[in-house]
């Protein structure tokens, strides 16, 4: 069993909080104002998983956090915390990060499949309403049916197209599809795109296995740079959610294990929340309850607990508190319920305490080895052993080029899908990649011979989720595990598109 680890030490240095792995996926939050310190907590919990070999998934809103690829030093505040707690197995250290970006700026492109984002997240990005929601999902059923992938946003705009010229043909067995609806739907896309959301479509799609892997004994922290993506709050929440919902879809049940296998930083929580539909919620506080016997820990970052719904904040057992400042009404009413979900520790006036930390210092409760909420500490968060800060633009380029998954997504692919088939196009794309004609008489939604036979094997794989740690996979490969996610058969795509929709019975 995987030993507990230090991360923080109370005021009188009487006690230290340590964390149970075996409990770490009952889920976490942290939680304070501005600048009280919750990055550098954050980064505390992240070194603590992956000395353990826990991967760790986390959004770095401000990008401060690639500081945990370098070792650190130099830091006078460090030097003078490590004396203060009386830290003598204290070192710099560094970990193995892999750099994400949606951009592919800043770090490797994170894509999704049109097909895997799914139409109740997709609804949520392009702020449809409910009609244009159904509509939307309408057009998914009709993909399903006629075997028509969709990988990225042109394929979306095809099928779009081809229901509303053919509205009347299909309003029988999937509603009324009102070109009003379509128009919304399509203005939506052109201003994602506008945006550059068409970055977020295609494949190479991500293999979740790349996420979950270690070098050297450490779990790989991959950062995912966040501070262009943040503005687009909505799409920022959205993306993560898909992201989570995936972890949950594809990940085999393994109860409570010894360590989590994966531990996921939702930072700036409070805009998975926001304007989410009442049934969008309800599925969120359904996937964060089931995702931990998955084995995968999710901790949410805000500065406000009231930022957290009830029934989502009941599910977090492992607590850091840094300090809110009472200045208005609700600013009161946040540190009352923050003090009030911790178990009571008679040497600290927990609500008082909330108001007074200092920056670095937190209220800190985790839970025991049965289970149970510890009494909460006044405590001082250890210094991390990484840097404090960003890497240089040399830095964050050699980690991308050194990574596991170097040059496996780096280059979109764009393969025959509902664009080309819908568009006429793929007997020109077949004559140019083969040199001679194409087969004029195939059919709408079937592949080209031989395709599932390489992708049979595939398949099983993504489905059987059992990540190989330092496994670097070709180019070809990740095209071929990015299609079997997107298979046109109906077993396939009922499992991969399942993204909070048919594992709760929602609606197509």
């Amino acid at each position: 069993m995987a030993s507990p680890f230090l991360v923080a030490r109370s005021t009188d240095q009487n006690t230290d909080v340590c964390l149970l792995p075996k409990l770490a996926n009952r889920h976490g939050l942290i939680t304070g104002a501005t600048g009280t310190g919750k990055t550098v907590s954050l980064q505390v919990l992240a070194e603590g998983f992956s000395r353990l070999g826990v991967p760790v998934f986390m959004a770095d809103v401000k990008g401060d956090l690639t500081g945990l690829s370098q070792a650190g030093g130099g830091n006078q505040r460090v030097t003078d915390r490590v004396n203060l707690l009386k830290l003598t197995a204290y070192a710099n250290e560094a970990f193995p990060v892999t750099c994400w970006d949606v951009f592919g700026e800043q770090g490797h492109p994170l894509r999704a499949t049109v097909a895997e984002m799914g139409p109740l997240l997709l609804s949520r990005i392009l702020n449809l309403n409910e009609t244009q929601s159904g509509v939307l999902t309408a057009v998914f059923k009709i993909a399903d049916d006629k075997g028509l992938l969709l990988l990225d946003l042109k394929d979306l705009r095809a099928l779009l197209a081809h229901a509303g010229e053919n509205a009347k043909e299909y309003q029988l067995n999937y509603g009324n599809i009102s070109g009003a609806s379509i128009g919304a739907i399509q203005r939506g896309i052109l201003t994602l795109e506008s945006q550059g959301g068409e970055k977020f479509f295609g494949e190479p799609a991500l293999n979740l296995s790349d996420l979950m892997q270690t070098v050297d004994g450490k779990g790989v922290v991959n950062i995912l740079a966040a501070d262009k993506l943040l503005a687009n709050p909505r799409i920022y929440a959205t993306f993560l959610l898909w992201l989570l919902s995936e972890l949950f879809e594809t990940l085999p049940e393994v109860g409570d294990p010894d360590q989590p296998k994966l531990v996921f930083f939702f930072d700036e929580a409070h805009l998975l929340f926001n304007e989410a539909p009442p049934e969008l919620r309800a599925r969120i506080e359904q996937v964060v309850r089931l995702v931990r016997s998955k084995g995968v820990g999710v901790y949410f970052v805000t500065q406000n607990p009231l930022d957290v719904p009830d029934v989502v904040l009941g599910q977090l057992g492992n607590r850091i508190q840094h300090a809110l400042r009472a200045y208005t009404p609700r600013d009161a009413e946040a540190v009352k319920t923050a003090a009030s979900t911790f178990r009571p520790n008679p040497k600290i006036n927990t609500e008082q305490a909330i108001t007074e930390l200092a920056t670095g210092e937190a209220l800190v409760s985790f839970l025991d080895e049965k289970g149970r909420p510890n009494p909460v500490e006044r405590c001082w968060m250890i210094p991390p052993s990484s840097r404090i800060g960003p890497v240089t633009s040399a830095e964050r380029a050699a980690l991308v080029s050194n990574s596991l998954v170097a040059g496996i997504y780096d280059r979109a692919e764009d393969r025959e899908s509902a664009y080309e088939k819908l568009t006429g196009r793929v007997s020109a794309r077949m004559e140019q990649a083969t040199g001679s004609p194409a087969d004029s008489n195939q059919e709408a939604g079937k592949d080209e011979p031989g395709f599932f036979s390489k992708v049979g094997g595939v398949l099983g794989d993504v489905l059987s989720s059992k990540p190989t740690p330092r496994s670097r996979q070709t180019v070809g490969e990740a095209a071929l595990k990015s299609a079997a996610r997107a298979v046109g058969s109906e077993v396939g795509r009922r499992v991969i598109r399942g993204v909070l929709g048919s594992i709760f019975g929602g609606k197509r």
